[in-house]
Formats: C-alpha cells, structure tokens, sequence
C-alpha cells in the first residue's frame, strides 16, 4: 500500500485547549478546524502533521469513544537543549528530565494538557553497542550517528 499522509489523530476531550497547546508551544497552525477536529500543521515542517478529534464525537465507532492514553508523540529537533529551556520556562512539566542515551538520543520527555507524552529528541551518535544495531543505511554518511 501507497501512503499519501500519516499524522496521528489525538482523541481528547477539549480540542480547543489541546489545540492551543500545540499552536502556542510547538508551532503547529490550524489547516482545517471545526469544533470537534482540527488538523494541525507545522509552520516550519509542512510533512509534520497532527490531528485532535473529540473522543465521544459521532464519527468515532461508540466501542473506541475514550480518550488517547499511553501515547508518546516524537519530535526530532536541531538543538534539543534550547528546546529543553523553552519549554521548562514555559511552566510545561518535565516528566523525564534532559539526558544523553547510550542508544542515540539526547531528549527529555513533557506531556500535553491530556497527559499525552511527548519526546523532545536530538540525535546524537550512539555508543559502539547500539551503533551496531542500526541498518549501516540508516547512519548518515561519514558520521556515525544515528538516525
């Protein structure tokens, strides 16, 4: 199968406060926006989407009408410390705080008005051990890094 997009679409009982959350803290804007969906896009990444349904919204099958849980939202960033700062001065709250992993990252983990996690990811090379494990194509050419 053939793709043309993929974002997740976030079910959450406030749509207005959630969508707020993302505009004003992660640069997302609003591309289609009812009262019960909205498609969020980002102002610097047009291939980086998000959607935030109404959980108990009709168009939801009534057997899957509850609100995302145990959901962790990536996103990569360039300089994952200035991001770490904004943020914590933002008030946001900090559930994993600002470190190195042996496996390739430097991150920190927040979470959104409905408890979803969100990674706040830098790549950084990984130890020997881990290296190893990444497909030799995914390593950027000349330096490796993880992906």
């Amino acid at each position: 199968m053939k793709t043309t997009s993929y974002y997740p679409v976030i079910m959450v009982e406030d749509v207005a406060q959630t969508v707020a959350f993302f505009t004003q803290h992660f640069g997302f804007v609003p591309r289609f926006e009812s009262d019960w969906y909205v498609h969020l896009q980002s102002e610097l990444v047009e291939t980086s989407n998000i959607a935030v349904l109404q959980y108990n919204h009709p168009t939801v099958p009534k057997a899957a009408q509850a609100k995302t849980q145990g959901l962790i939202l990536n996103f990569e960033v360039e300089d994952v410390d200035a991001q770490y700062e904004r943020l914590k001065g933002a008030g946001l709250p900090l559930l994993l705080d600002i470190k190195s992993e042996e496996f390739g990252q430097r991150h920190f983990i927040t979470a959104d008005p409905n408890g979803i996690m969100i990674d706040v990811i830098q790549p950084i090379p990984p130890s020997a051990e881990f290296a190893a494990q990444y497909d030799p194509s995914a390593l950027p050419q000349g330096e490796g890094t993880a992906p």
